[in-house]
């Protein structure tokens, strides 16, 4: 991913935020306040990160798309009789989208003399797309072996849109599992917060009984340790959502996009939904007595 301007304006205002926030504990010694903004920083950081990837995924979706336009356009002009070369010098100024600039280097490649199929294996590698990728290698290969290499194109074309019409009904069926899975998660965090500002609280007035004591510890000696505050066990549940957040949103854009990358922004806001929930909570409603 490209170094932006919009990545160090993130990374600075970030670091402006968490300035603000040193001093604001500085001064107040509140915990519950500086994690809070604490978490508003790291958004402020991550976040221009998480939309340069989320721009890329889109791009690349663009990009198959365009490519099976180039592919129609280029069986379409080699049908008439044009070699495949002069093909694609001829549709280059066609538009293409993002995919115009590689079509660009593609016909100035081969009208330098490059090898067609050098020029078009560059093109699949620095567009990176495994789809743009095989049907490169399969117009390579009918390029060198010659024959009805319109036919072969067109074959290729009609492969990609079939592709592309099926991913498109994979993630249609599959969007009521990523709303699920967001409504689940939220339920998560409902559960952790009735645990933890109503459940762990009553344990304080149990006496002794089992691994609690009349202090509100839980008595983990037996295992070697040391007794555990319900405010310990309270912050373990954030390490919890904070998990569960970060896995869920991955799981989510491999089931929807087929791909671990595109889950990296559900991750994002899993993750930053868990953190800001917890500690606002702690913040407006107190740490758990």
């Amino acid at each position: 991913m490209e170094f932006k301007k919009m990545h160090k304006v993130g990374i600075l205002l970030g670091a402006i935020v968490l300035i603000i926030d040193i001093v604001l504990y500085f001064f107040g010694k509140d915990l519950n306040l500086f994690l809070f903004i604490l978490g508003l920083a790291m958004v402020v950081f991550v976040l221009p990160f998480v939309i340069g990837i989320s721009l890329e995924n889109t791009k690349e979706k663009e990009i198959d798309a365009m490519f099976l336009e180039f592919s129609r356009n280029l069986a379409e002009s080699v049908s008439t009789g044009t070699p495949i070369s002069k093909s694609i010098i001829n549709i280059r100024r066609n538009n293409y989208g993002p995919l115009s600039p590689h079509i660009e280097k593609l016909a100035n490649q081969i009208e330098l003399g490059i090898p067609l199929h050098s020029s078009l294996k560059i093109m699949a590698d620095d567009i990176g797309s495994q789809v743009i990728k095989r049907a490169v290698a399969l117009i390579s290969e009918a390029e060198r072996a010659g024959g009805e290499i319109d036919y072969i194109i067109d074959s290729v074309a009609k492969s990609i849109a079939e592709v592309e019409k099926l991913k498109k009904e994979r993630k249609a069926a599959i969007n009521s599992l990523m709303v699920q899975g967001y409504i689940i998660f939220f339920i998560f965090i409902g559960i952790m917060l009735v645990m933890e500002y109503k459940i762990l609280p009553l344990t304080s007035g149990l006496g002794t009984l089992g691994s609690f004591d009349m202090s509100g510890s839980v008595d983990v000696k037996a295992t070697g340790g040391s007794l555990l505050s319900i405010e310990e066990i309270s912050r373990s549940f954030l390490f919890l959502l904070l998990a569960q957040g970060f896995f869920a949103g991955l799981t989510i854009g491999k089931l929807t996009e087929g791909s671990i990358k595109a889950g990296i922004k559900h991750s994002f806001i899993l993750v930053v939904a868990a953190f800001l929930v917890s500690t606002g909570a702690r913040l407006f409603l107190g740490s758990p007595a």
